[in-house]
């Protein structure tokens, strides 16, 4: 009989989200979508579709799951001068994926239910990464930048499309639009994440940000609203010196 292999470093804690009514969620991967709104993909540079045969594939990148933040607060982060905020829903997936790519059924019955998040982005290093051809990641995937509400039971939600998503910073409203702008909804979504990763209960997906993406100061606080089913709410609190 052999001993169990030791740890040779202390295994850290898996992060976890809260669900309304109890219990938490643990989170295996956050995957996000970026300009899935055609306003937002406009501000940016980019171009929208004009329709759904013109839209070609998502853009798909991920935040490490340990990024994420449910106390609250964030800490402004390193290497940046221009931290911008883009409020998101969330997508909480509560089984895994059978192997293949999935089709619109099965993908919606993959989802455990709803939050809010901040995908919080350090822009100007995003901006320069883009600028070069390079990889986006020290601009999207870093600590604290992915606060996080709790989660709410798809069916507490209903329909997605009839449900208004909205961000104000310090009482002023930034950002604000109808769900039913996405470019891809959330089965689309799940879709091209299946051909791509094998999809887990556990995993999240931020599902892209309105126009109205803005910088962030020490202090500010953020506060993310779905209609008045889910509130998440978020202080930048100053750098670490």
């Amino acid at each position: 009989m052999t001993d169990e292999p030791r740890d040779v470093v202390p295994a850290l804690p898996c992060p976890r989200v809260p669900v309304r009514g109890g219990g938490s969620f643990p989170v295996h991967r956050i995957y996000c979508v970026g300009r899935n709104f055609a306003d937002h993909a406009r501000e940016m540079g980019a171009a929208a579709p004009a329709s759904r045969a013109e839209r070609g594939q998502p853009v798909l990148f991920l935040k490490p799951a340990d990024a994420i933040v449910v106390d609250g607060q964030a800490t402004y982060p390193p290497g940046t001068t221009d931290l911008q905020h883009e409020i998101e829903l969330v997508v909480a997936l509560g089984r895994d994926a059978p192997d293949g790519v999935l089709d619109r059924n099965t993908a919606q019955r993959l989802v455990y239910g709803y939050g809010l998040g901040l995908d919080l982005t350090r822009r100007d290093l995003q901006a320069a990464a883009k600028a070069k051809g390079l990889p986006w990641d020290t601009g999207k995937a870093f600590d604290q930048s992915a606060p996080v509400s709790e989660l709410l039971p798809a069916g507490a939600v209903g329909e997605l499309a009839a449900r208004t998503l909205s961000l104000t910073v310090n009482g002023e409203l930034r950002q604000q639009s109808r769900l039913d702008q996405f470019i891809w909804d959330v089965p689309d979504i799940l879709i091209a994440l299946s051909a791509l990763y094998a999809l887990r209960a556990g995993d999240l997906v931020f599902m892209g940000t309105p126009a109205g993406v803005a910088a962030l100061h020490s202090g500010d606080r953020c506060v993310g609203r779905l209609d008045n089913l889910l509130e998440l709410q978020c202080r930048i609190a100053p750098p670490r010196v």
